[in-house]
């Protein structure tokens, strides 16, 4: 199977980590990086591309919207971040207008487009909506990152891997996601059978989760590194037509009776994109609060339109 070629929109902090994950992890034969900044895409190019002995043969350049046509996929992480105390939705009137611009001019577009850009949810479900592109080919990373996260934390509090670990967040990447306690297990043991489990641990580590991208923003400015991992992770798995189940963010089109939102659930993805998204087991509880986090969301779209 040839290894596919892969565009990049937008090179700052996250374009970045998510080209130099991409390549090191062998997705992409060649990396078209586009940013709106003149020069900017072609000195990141340049640079990737003199580290070339150290990762999977690949070609790294800079070029237009128009050279990514005819990548199998494009991964827009253009916009404004976050900064010290905003909300990903506080980000929504901004990045709303550059994404539709971008989605506008990918009308024709035949791969999978995967954005990474926040508040990712509700960008999804515009960008779906304006580009045409049917819903299982545009793809938010979502709650990969916040579900990482989660498992490193409760590999850190068990002593375990955290590959280990099987736990996921779904609903919103942001404030309203919600953690499937129920359902988290290791090694095929139920997270809340484990020896020494304390309900509070529940709260406070679903909280650190949570407030995970607000710390680190609040010391360096940006979160970049690990949604470039993710990224690359989703991105070598789907173009590989692996079929992995990974709690991405879609329009949702009636699972567990979700219509008119996008957000993240398990989902089948494989290289024809976001083919099928999975109902987790969850109990009461989490129920309602899915659907809190989907009327969040909900609420951001209206204010959208």
């Amino acid at each position: 199977m040839r290894t596919p070629s892969i565009g990049i929109i937008g090179t700052g902090w996250v374009g970045a980590s998510v080209a130099i994950s991409v390549l090191q992890t062998g997705a992409a034969q060649e990396v078209i990086l586009f940013d709106a900044r003149d020069g900017l895409a072609e000195g990141e190019a340049m640079d990737l591309a003199q580290g070339a002995a150290f990762y999977p043969s690949a070609t790294v350049r800079a070029g237009s919207l128009a050279d990514m046509l005819g990548t199998q996929a494009i991964v827009i992480t253009a916009g404004k971040g976050g900064a010290p105390g905003q909300s990903r939705l506080d980000l929504l009137k901004e990045n709303l207008g550059i994404l539709r611009g971008i989605a506008l001019q990918l009308r024709d577009y035949q791969g999978i487009v995967v954005i990474v850009s926040n508040p990712i949810d509700v960008l999804v479900w515009d960008f779906t909506q304006t580009s045409g592109l049917p819903p299982e080919r545009v793809i938010g990373t979502g709650t990969m990152l916040d579900t990482a996260r989660l498992r490193q934390m409760l590999g850190q509090r068990l002593g375990l891997d955290p590959r280990s670990v099987h736990a996921q967040v779904v609903g919103e990447h942001g404030d309203s996601e919600v953690v499937l306690w129920s359902s988290a297990e290791v090694g095929g043991v139920p997270l809340r059978s484990w020896a020494g489990w304390l309900p509070a641990d529940e709260a406070h580590i679903a909280h650190q989760v949570r407030r995970a991208a607000y710390e680190i923003i609040q010391r360096k400015g940006s979160t970049n590194h690990a949604i470039g991992l993710v990224t690359a992770h989703l991105l070598h798995g789907m173009l590989r037509d692996e079929r992995r189940v990974l709690t991405v963010t879609r329009v949702q089109t009636g699972a567990l009776g979700l219509l008119g939102v996008a957000l993240s659930l398990p989902t089948v993805v494989g290289a024809a994109g976001a083919v099928q998204v999975l109902e987790p087991a969850m109990d009461a509880q989490e129920r309602e609060a899915l659907e809190r986090s989907a009327q969040v969301l909900r609420a951001a779209i209206a204010s959208a339109v």
